[in-house]
């Protein structure tokens, strides 16, 4: 019986995320991979007969049960059941298919939006194409084919890839053609670092990158594209790249064809007007999707292990966790590790991507007030009233994300009082913190340590940055700069640039420099990258008692200590200097190694110990 006939059952097929099957409004258990399989690749056949042979294969491989037919006989039956009256499984000969007839399904709305999108992008109307193109990307809801069998996703998934990824190459191309080229640039650099030799993507972030007054950027990104194309490939750039390329270099590529006009907005009760030289607007998030996190680093090293535990956390591999918390020093890569990990899953949250910085210009925490504030105008754009307390916003977020598949990275957090209102609490949306303290009471918060980098990561680091050959020609001053540096990121990157600002140095010229422990912090400095300033925070932040207690401590020097000196000197009774050390180990400020007699041993870490040593009447 044709379910056409039964039009107060209204069914929804959703494929563009987990799979889905809603009757009403209602979603229908789907809970077994081979009869999503099933239902999945009815879809896709578009009405088209699908065999047994072909439905066998994608079930089972090329290794059927002997009770294959009676199987799968009891999946469409399932399926039928599932919401019947309404679905119209088909049997013809030896094989299936399935009648949608008028119900909704992702697929073909993404399709119909991209078409739409394309016309208005062929005809001029860039403004118009981009907010279409944008709607049908929006419809996508995580990656597709993740929870069916291998085989299918095999067959299937490059082909919906390469469509999702074919209307955002459009929609940057009507971005661009307005004039939004800051807007799209973050988007464009991790979609270059995805698909690396897709020259349309390269061409489009080049443009971006010339147009936000970044020459250099653009060119150092064509240089990259045509040695990897011509090292992988055995080619060099096509006409069109290599057009953009000339065009950079004689700075006269093309200025956006149609600036999109900036409307402005006096009141509620008052239509949008275009804005002369005015740039004032209600609404400036209208249309798009939040992509906040800021530039990845481009030559990310190392944290193979600590990347692969984010990730696993944040797609749901680790049962229902609500994030993760990135603890370690200062300095550690907790911020870069955030960040990467936030555009290595991209598509798994594409919805939004929100990001903030905790902390204050003067180093002091923002207010989660504040913040939710920017988060939800972001989610609400045009909104002009939003909560006047914070429990009210607190709901109103929460709400948003609950509806949403949205990556919320908050970073450097100061205490859990600051995080816990700005964690989502449903099952889509998760979080990414990142602090120096451990914050136990945040339920259901995976926590990965950040330590120090390994000899090998931190050395190809250093190879990152100056060039591999420098790094090789003197392996001996290579490896004692990374013992100088402790194995600390940031001092790494630090000692990195100052090698490739100046050419002329040799690495055991910068040991000479470094091996001086009055200079050494001086010499870790470099325009915002202060691994001194990073360590001073780290201590101004501790609670009072904890901080007279790291000064104090900081007179017995360069000698482990137990917690017995540690009581004495602080004239404190030892199971409240217990608690102290145990605090100052958790903020990474001491570090406490294993006796075979007694408890630990405790010292500075040794740019720690540079710290205290340069401040002893603290």
């Amino acid at each position: 019986m044709s379910g056409r006939q039964y039009e107060e059952r209204r069914l929804e097929f959703r494929i563009l995320g987990p799979t889905e099957l809603l009757v009403d409004g209602v979603p229908v258990p789907l809970t077994a991979p081979k009869l999503r399989t099933v239902l999945v690749a009815l879809l896709l056949s578009g009405g088209r007969l699908v065999s047994d042979a072909s439905l066998s294969e994608l079930l089972w491989g090329r290794l059927p049960p002997a009770t294959m037919a009676a199987q799968l006989y009891t999946y469409i039956s399932r399926l039928r059941r599932s919401c019947e009256p309404g679905l119209d499984v088909l049997r013809g000969l030896r094989g299936y298919r399935l009648d949608i007839g008028t119900a909704g399904f992702d697929l073909h709305l993404f399709q119909r939006a991209a078409e739409r999108g394309r016309q208005s992008l062929r005809d001029g109307q860039y403004a118009t194409a981009a907010g279409q193109l944008a709607s049908a990307l929006a419809l996508w809801r995580g990656p597709a084919l993740a929870d069916v069998t291998e085989s299918l996703t095999v067959a299937e998934l490059p082909r919906l890839e390469e469509s999702r990824l074919s209307v955002q190459e459009d929609r940057i191309e009507a971005d661009l053609a307005v004039g939004r080229h800051a807007r799209v640039l973050t988007e464009l650099v991790a979609l270059v670092a995805e698909h690396p030799v897709r020259e349309s993507l390269r061409g489009q972030l080049m443009t971006a990158l010339y147009r936000v007054g970044r020459p250099a950027d653009a060119l150092r990104v064509y240089e990259q594209g045509r040695r990897l194309l011509k090292g992988e490939l055995g080619v060099d750039p096509g006409a069109v790249l290599r057009d953009i390329h000339r065009a950079v270099l004689l700075e006269n590529l093309p200025e956006p064809l149609s600036p999109a006009p900036v409307m402005v907005q006096a009141s509620p009760a008052e239509p949008p007007r275009p804005a002369g030289d005015a740039v004032v607007t209600d609404n400036l998030w209208g249309g798009l999707v939040p992509a906040m996190l800021p530039m990845d680093v481009g030559d990310f090293t190392g944290r193979t292990d600590e990347l692969a535990e984010t990730l696993a956390t944040l797609r749901g591999q680790r049962g229902r966790r609500r994030g993760v918390l990135l603890t370690g020093a200062a300095g550690a890569g907790k911020s870069a590790l955030a960040v990467h990990a936030g555009y290595a899953c991209r598509s798994d949250f594409s919805q939004g991507q929100l990001y903030i910085d905790l902390r204050e210009q003067d180093g002091g925490p923002k207010e989660p007030m504040e913040v939710l504030g920017g988060f939800l105008r972001a989610l609400l754009p045009g909104r002009h009233e939003l909560p006047t307390t914070l429990d009210e916003r607190v709901q109103l977020y929460r709400s948003l994300l609950a509806q949403r598949r949205v990556l919320v990275v908050l970073d450097n957090a100061s205490a859990d009082w600051q995080v816990r209102p700005l964690l989502p609490s449903g099952d889509s949306s998760h979080a990414v913190v990142t602090s120096r303290c451990p914050m136990p009471s945040l339920e259901g918060i995976h926590a990965v340590r950040v330590g120090r980098l390994n000899r090998p990561a931190a050395l190809a680091l250093l190879a990152g940055v100056v060039g591999g050959s420098r790094v090789a020609d003197e392996p001996g001053p290579a490896g004692r700069v990374v013992e100088l540096c402790d194995g600390l990121p940031l001092a790494l990157r630090v000692c990195a640039e100052r090698l490739r600002t100046h050419p002329c140095w040799r690495v055991a010229d910068l040991v000479d420099r470094l091996a001086c422990e009055e200079g050494r912090l001086d010499l870790l400095c470099e325009g915002s990258l202060d691994v001194r300033a990073r360590l001073r925070t780290s201590v101004t932040e501790l609670e009072p008692p904890s901080r007279d207690a790291f000064w104090a401590l900081s007179r017995l020097g360069a000698v482990p200590f137990a917690a017995a000196e540690a009581a004495a000197h602080l004239c404190v009774p030892q199971r409240r200097a217990q608690v102290l050390l145990d605090t100052l180990v958790e903020s990474w400020l001491l570090e406490a190694a294993p006796t075979d007699g007694g408890g630990p041993l405790y010292r500075f870490p040794p740019l720690v110990g540079l710290l205290v040593r340069e401040r002893p009447d603290q």
